[in-house]
């Protein structure tokens, strides 16, 4: 936009106001959720957390059970399904054919997954890029057609997964996960480790967490323009964003109170999980509309929304930026603050890492320069079109 100080009634500026700041703030929540993940020397707790040393790790644990694990992912997820219209929609535009627009859509999932097995491999990061690459794959087919068999494909897909979720995760169990470190892990030794187990990640990602349907969601709410119009779709969006939030808490609830109100056994907890990681399906899409209803309220655009919504726009590149700083900030083969720091030390990292970025996007705002690793993609996916 040639003036971000007002935000216009056009299509481009709700869509920069509601897509770009959702994209910011979903980088913070992810990192937040990350940080954990590398506290090899802490006591597992449950789910992804690590147990609690002081009140403020305590605080932040519950905090993250009920509005950030599960709920980021999912947040992405929507985000991403309603790229992949948009993305579809702009292709049409310029003339494209309707399977040159798919094709498109199916290269730039096959690069997101090469970006994610890079960012695995040779920085060590956590990755969903690999994931919603594959998604991308899998549902590019359905960019053509029409709502409703978009929403036969969320609910069968969904049932699916409401059904096999429970299971899994009850037998799995609830307690925390072991980190993927040791205190003497090197770079070559998380290298090689990675390189042989990479092409694990992202199909046990889908199995274990329900990545398609929220996808599915954020394409039907792309063929609505709920975040592109939001204005128009103000009630639609309130709806979404109760009821979402609603069933979020109520499925992320119990799990926060594992520990401190109640000691249920290991298969409950992981039965707990897995309704924990079902009901941030809805978690993800209230998010997602409650900054589609920012969107539609704000009247002008100040210089902290400005900020965020720069990094919304580089947001492949600042996530890759994020994991990056958690890995060279928490993990042994760097500083090695996982091995000596807690939980609420390592949320405050992770808000650190997110502000450089928020920071560093606003100067390529300022000089109007896109994220290079959204540059990268553009030219590797259009180069022969």
């Amino acid at each position: 936009m040639s003036n971000m100080s007002t935000i216009e009634t056009t299509n481009n500026s709700k869509r920069a106001v509601s897509l770009d700041l959702a994209r910011g703030v979903m980088l913070l929540l992810i990192a937040l959720a990350h940080a954990p993940l590398y506290l090899y020397n802490s006591k597992p707790g449950i789910m992804f957390k690590v147990e609690a040393v002081t009140w403020f790790d305590h605080v932040v644990n519950v905090l993250g059970l009920l509005a950030i694990d599960n709920r980021a992912r999912a947040m992405f997820a929507v985000l991403f399904g309603y790229g992949l219209i948009l993305i579809y929609n702009s292709q049409i535009k310029k003339g494209k054919r309707e399977e040159d627009a798919v094709k498109t859509i199916r290269r730039r999932s096959w690069y997101l997954i090469v970006f994610g097995m890079a960012l695995t491999i040779f920085i060590g990061g956590q990755d969903i890029l690999m994931a919603y690459g594959i998604a991308g794959l899998i549902l590019s087919r359905l960019v053509r057609r029409e709502n409703k068999t978009i929403i036969r494909n969320f609910v069968l897909i969904t049932l699916l997964y409401v059904l096999i979720i429970p299971i899994l995760w009850g037998a799995i169990g609830g307690n925390g996960f072991q980190p993927g470190f040791s205190a003497n892990d090197t770079y070559l030794d998380v290298a090689i480790s990675n390189l042989i187990v990479f092409p694990i990640y992202p199909l046990l990602i889908h199995v274990l967490f329900p990545i398609l349907p929220s996808v599915l969601l954020g394409m039907w709410m792309a063929r609505y323009q709920l975040l592109t119009r939001p204005e128009q779709h103000f009630k639609k969006l309130l709806y979404i964003s109760i009821i979402g939030l609603a069933v979020s808490l109520v499925g992320a609830l119990p799990v926060s109170l594992i520990g401190d109100i109640w000691n249920p056994e290991t298969h409950t907890v992981g039965f707990l999980s897995g309704l924990h990681i079902l009901t941030g399906i809805a978690g993800g899409a209230a998010y997602a509309a409650i900054f589609g209803i920012i969107g539609a309220k704000m009247a002008k655009v100040g210089i902290i929304t400005r900020s965020l919504m720069a990094v919304g726009k580089r947001s492949l590149t600042f996530f890759v930026w994020n994991e990056a700083l958690l890995v060279l900030y928490l993990s042994p083969v760097a500083f090695d603050l996982g091995g000596r720091v807690s939980n609420g030390v390592a949320a405050l990292i992770a808000v650190g890492i997110w502000i450089s970025a928020v920071l560093l996007a606003t100067i390529l705002e300022i000089n109007k320069i896109n994220g290079p690793l959204e540059r990268l993609l553009q030219r590797l996916v259009h180069k022969n079109s």
